[in-house]
């Protein structure tokens, strides 16, 4: 893992600044170009109806045409973007404080514990912060909003949330603070086991495939550790995405499930095992070439400021 311990040691604000600002800019650009694939994916997760992929994104299409892609998007970007960047500066500086307290330097090789630890950390801080509008992006994407011209002879029904924020403030109102926070404690076991398998498996793929006597890994390393850790996260955190977007969905006056263990089991019995599993491919898919950019811009911005602060 000595690509993580080039990581923390020289010029750690400059690199701090450079990362965030990086992180903010690929989520955000990550999360605009897979929303229509994620709203999919949670359409399936939610509703039975659909015979699979293809059948969804036509059903969606025929509907509410484009548009219906995009429910929420706005918001989602904005927020995911500024939650990212505050979660991967928490990773770092968590990786960071446990070199100091386990070796007596910042800049000692971490241990694959320490990299899991510090995974978990930052996505425990991801859940406090993006649950509320994890919320709001599930319910404006399962929200029903026909397009004009598929029904032109009736009259369009008012829609429940006229938009992201307009949704937080309803479900405020109705289901209080608790509302905000439905689904936090699968996004909590989602996230945090997801997020130390998603760095450990980068960082342990990248020490493999980079040859003896290099300390950083190459450009085709980046890339394929990168998505192989994306997918291998995002595969095993789906039964947990499931559940996690079943208990968002559920509204006031609805109260299907009760916890995430009764979410479970419901779902369980009247679908079977294979429900756990909906949304697999499409967590999959995404995955890969989404975090090949988001390593390969990370390194990157790594590598420059690294010969940034040498010159200086």
């Amino acid at each position: 893992m000595d690509f993580i311990a080039g990581a923390i040691g020289v010029g750690e604000n400059q690199r701090s600044n450079a990362i965030c600002l990086l992180e903010i800019q690929n989520s955000g650009l990550s999360t605009a170009v897979g929303y229509p694939l994620d709203t999919v994916k949670v359409r399936i997760q939610t509703e039975g109806h659909y015979n699979g992929i293809w059948h969804c994104i036509q059903e969606t299409y025929r509907t509410e045409r484009v548009l219906g892609f995009y429910k929420g998007v706005s918001a989602s970007v904005f927020t995911v973007s500024l939650i990212s960047s505050v979660s991967f500066g928490t990773y770092r500086n968590f990786l960071c404080n446990i070199c100091k307290l386990r070796y007596g330097a910042a800049d000692a090789k971490p241990s694959g514990l320490d990299v899991s630890l510090a995974g978990g950390a930052a996505g425990a801080v991801r859940v406090v912060l993006m649950t509320p509008s994890e919320v709001a992006k599930v319910r404006m994407q399962t929200q029903r909003n026909p397009h004009s011209s598929v029904t032109p002879s009736q009259p369009l029904s008012k829609p429940k949330y006229r938009g992201s924020l307009h949704c937080l403030k309803v479900i405020a109102k109705e289901e209080g603070f608790g509302g905000l926070y439905k689904g936090c404690s699968a996004l909590l076991c989602r996230d945090c086991s997801s997020s130390a398998i998603y760095f450990l498996t980068y960082s342990s793929l990248c020490d493999w495939l980079t040859p003896a006597g290099k300390n950083k890994p190459g450009f085709l390393v980046v890339l394929l550790s990168g998505g192989s850790a994306g997918v291998l996260a995002w595969g095993l955190a789906t039964p947990l995405d499931v559940l996690k977007s079943r208990m968002q969905v559920d509204e006031s006056g609805q109260h299907k499930y009760k916890g995430l263990i009764h979410c479970a089991r419901e779902s369980i019995r009247k679908e079977g095992l294979k429900v756990l599993f909906k949304g697999l491919g499409l967590n999959c898919i995404r995955a890969f070439p989404v975090n090949m950019v988001v390593f390969v811009t990370y390194e990157a911005v790594l590598r420059f400021t690294e010969h940034f602060t040498k010159q200086k």
